[in-house]
């Protein structure tokens, strides 16, 4: 269980901030880069939920079970193993049934669309548009992971990177979902405005 009494420390009034090991790390550091747009991405998913609770009820519930995840994600990214200190404890880690999840639930949100002949501009209800906002924040954080797991010393578990591919998959057929029930998708006119 999580407690926090203080919400200011002053510790990180140096520039620094604490992994989950304990460990010091500046905060422009790679990590915590990478984690921080996780924090950012569910930012954007719960602004997208604004909508899609009233859209429709079963995104939002998707929705609300990815938020818990990229507290999870965050987790295993600030808890880094082969860092400097050494864990001594169990660290929560983003798990493969967290992937499979995802992908099932993207297969049957898929079934119910149909194929795309174009590439879809972000656009459409509230609800669709904010999850396009959420994705392209995931996107960014799944490269800063890649670069961080790129990065000597450094290690990222392989289903924390599966995750985080397969959740903007999952936002972007979600945002399809909400405007097929609605408008549709905005579709993307190559050389419309020449």
């Amino acid at each position: 269980m999580v407690r926090l009494n203080r919400i200011y420390t002053r510790t990180g009034d140096d520039g620094t901030t604490g992994l989950g090991t304990g460990e010091r790390r500046s905060k422009a550091d790679l990590r915590i880069e990478a984690y921080g747009t996780v924090d950012e991405a569910n930012a954007a998913v719960g602004l997208a939920r604004l909508s899609a609770a009233r859209e429709d009820g079963e995104v939002d519930a998707m929705l609300g079970r990815i938020q818990n995840d990229l507290f999870d994600l965050g987790a295993d990214l600030c808890t880094p193993e082969g860092g400097e200190r050494e864990i001594t404890w169990t660290p929560l880690r983003v798990t493969a049934g967290q992937v499979e999840r995802l992908e099932q639930e993207i297969d049957a949100m898929n079934a119910a669309l149909d194929p795309l002949k174009s590439f879809v501009l972000p656009g459409g209800t509230p609800g669709a548009t904010a999850l396009h906002l959420a994705r392209t924040i995931c996107r960014r954080a799944e490269r800063l992971m890649v670069g961080l797991a790129a990065t000597a010393g450094e290690l990222v578990s392989p289903e924390a990177l599966r995750y985080v591919n397969r959740l903007s998959d999952h936002l972007f057929v979600a945002s399809r979902l909400l405007n097929r029930k609605a408008t549709g998708d905005v579709l993307w006119v190559p050389g419309q405005n020449r």
